[in-house]
């Protein structure tokens, strides 16, 4: 993906877990989605997710609000499979990937866009209150976790917007089953409505 305002910037020197079509799904997703509001996304890790929404917001003069912790997911953690020793605290004995994240808004010039939220979700959503247009979910894969970041977030959807959740495996023999989980309990409620996947990546829209 080419950034205007990023001449030289290349997605691919960003860490994440994002296939391209994937990316380049949620651009275009956002493209539309963000000229009626702002966007969230739930799971930023380095900034890869962020840079393709936050690259479509900025096109139409919006905001992308990411939420993240930024101390990783059960997957990143010390000895786990998907830990990363580059982004590892050992002073707090935490994972820390948010100076990586700010390093990426920074080279892909969206400071200017993207408003880091640095709290897990239940608690960066406790008092909010602004309509969102696109909402992105790709947090950690644990049920009780995924199971926060969507009563925490589906609820603020305009009618016409988009919820996404990335990993959708609907076969447990492919991967875990927790974002598959919320998908069902979205299309469940009667709120939304199944658009085509891309890849692994849930696009639903709000009835």
């Amino acid at each position: 993906m080419e950034l205007a305002q990023a001449p030289g910037f290349d997605i691919n020197t960003v860490k994440g877990f994002l296939a391209d079509d994937e990316g380049e799904g949620l651009y275009q997703l956002a493209l539309t989605a963000s000229q009626m509001g702002p966007c969230l996304e739930v799971g930023s890790y380095c900034g890869k997710s962020t840079v393709y929404l936050g690259a479509a917001c900025q096109h139409n003069g919006q905001t992308l609000f990411a939420v993240d912790h930024h101390r990783g997911s059960e997957e990143h953690q010390l000895g786990e499979e998907y830990h990363d020793p580059d982004l590892y605290d050992a002073k707090v004995e935490k994972m820390d990937s948010f100076r990586v994240f700010r390093d990426t808004l920074n080279r892909a010039q969206l400071e200017d866009t993207v408003v880091p939220l640095v709290a897990a979700s239940p608690v960066a959503g406790r008092h909010w209150a602004t309509p969102l247009a696109l909402v992105f979910i790709d947090g950690g894969h644990a049920y009780e976790t995924a199971l926060d970041d969507y009563r925490t977030w589906a609820g603020h959807v305009i009618k016409g917007g988009l919820l996404l959740i990335h990993d959708i495996f609907p076969n447990p023999a492919d991967g875990g089953q927790a974002p598959y989980d919320i998908y069902k309990l979205a299309l469940a409620s009667g709120l939304f409505e199944a658009l085509p996947m891309i890849n692994t990546l849930g696009v639903l829209r709000r009835l």
